[in-house]
C-alpha cells in the first residue's frame, strides 16, 4: 500500500486563493484541495461506502494502492474540470496550463515524498492522461457515465452499478461545483521568478 493512501497531505493551511494570484501558486493551493477531497471520498459520504461495496477498502477503511490511484486521478480530473470550465475564454490558455501544470506537479512530489518510487511516476502521469481523456469524452454523456467508467477502473463490472456510478458522481459534484462557482472571481496573474519551479 502506498504510503499516502493513509495520511492527509495538506499541510496547515487551507485553499483559500486569493481574487488574483500566479498561475504556480494557484495550482499549488488546488494540488492540496486536492488531497483533501481524496481524503473525505475514501472516508465520508456514499463513495466510501462504494469503495466498500466493492471490497477496496481494509479493516482500517483505507483502500487498497490501485483504487487508491484510481480515486485520485479521478479527483485531480474532476479538479481540472472545474477549473477549465470556469476560467473558459477568460484567462490566457498559457496561464491556465501553468496553474494545471504546477497542481499535477505538486500532485507528484507529494506522492514521492510520501513513498511512491520516482521512477513510478512517468508511468502514472500516462495513466492520468489515458483517464482524463476517458473521463472528458464519458462527461459529454452524464455524470453517470463518468462514474461508470471509475467503477469499471476499479474493479469488474456488476449488478448496482448504476446507483454507484451515482454516489460516485454525486460526490465530485459536490466538491466541485462550489470550486468552480467561486472561481469566477478569481484571476490568474504572473508568477514571479521566485515561484518557478527549479
Amino acid at each position: 500500500m502506498c504510503a499516502w493512501t493513509s495520511q492527509t497531505l495538506l499541510g496547515e493551511h487551507a485553499f483559500l486563493p486569493q481574487r488574483s494570484m500566479s498561475p504556480v501558486r494557484f495550482g499549488e493551493d488546488l494540488a492540496r484541495l486536492v488531497w483533501e477531497s481524496f481524503s473525505d471520498f475514501v472516508t465520508d459520504g456514499s463513495a466510501s461506502g462504494v469503495l466498500g461495496d466493492l471490497g477496496h477498502l481494509d479493516e482500517e477503511g483505507v483502500p487498497g494502492e490501485k483504487s487508491a490511484e484510481e480515486i485520485l486521478i479521478f479527483l485531480m480530473w474532476a479538479h481540472t474540470r472545474a477549473v477549465q470550465l470556469a476560467f473558459l475564454s477568460r484567462v490566457p490558455e498559457s496561464k491556465l496550463r501553468e496553474g494545471l501544470d504546477a497542481l499535477h506537479r505538486a500532485v507528484f512530489e507529494d506522492m514521492i515524498k510520501h513513498g511512491t518510487p520516482a521512477n513510478q511516476i512517468p508511468v502514472f502521469e500516462q495513466r492520468v492522461g489515458a483517464r482524463y481523456q476517458e473521463y472528458s469524452a464519458a462527461s459529454d454523456k452524464s455524470d453517470e457515465a463518468v462514474g461508470l467508467a471509475v467503477i469499471g477502473h476499479l474493479g469488474e463490472r456488476g449488478e448496482g452499478d448504476l446507483e454507484r456510478a451515482r454516489a460516485i458522481a454525486s460526490e465530485a459534484i459536490a466538491v466541485v461545483g462550489p470550486l468552480r462557482d467561486y472561481l469566477e472571481d478569481v484571476d490568474l496573474g504572473e508568477t514571479p521568478p521566485s515561484e518557478l519551479p527549479t
